[in-house]
């Protein structure tokens, strides 16, 4: 029997970015960036290097596509964020 604990833990650990990081980011990217899938790219890279995490330019391309395409929707700006952070 699981008690759910070793699931909580889990997320938690997965989980590279806050909800505050990941709202102010979308704020920025509805406020103009997406209207332009370079300067949502260049974002989405700012933001993981400044977190210490390197990312290749054109998945970040990709990525601002994806993210554009959801209407900038938290989970999957989470997700595209977790899949593109390499760690440096």
């Amino acid at each position: 029997m699981t008690t759910g604990v070793g699931w909580e833990v889990a997320t938690a650990m997965t989980e590279k970015f806050t909800a505050t990081e990941l709202t102010v980011l979308r704020s920025d990217l509805l406020a103009g960036s997406l209207a332009d899938s370079r300067e949502a790219a260049e974002l989405l890279q700012v933001f993981l290097m400044g977190r210490g995490y390197g990312v290749s330019p054109q998945a970040a391309m990709d990525a601002a596509g994806r993210v554009g395409m959801s209407g900038c929707s938290i989970p999957v700006l989470q997700h595209e964020l977790e899949s593109l952070a390499l760690v440096m």
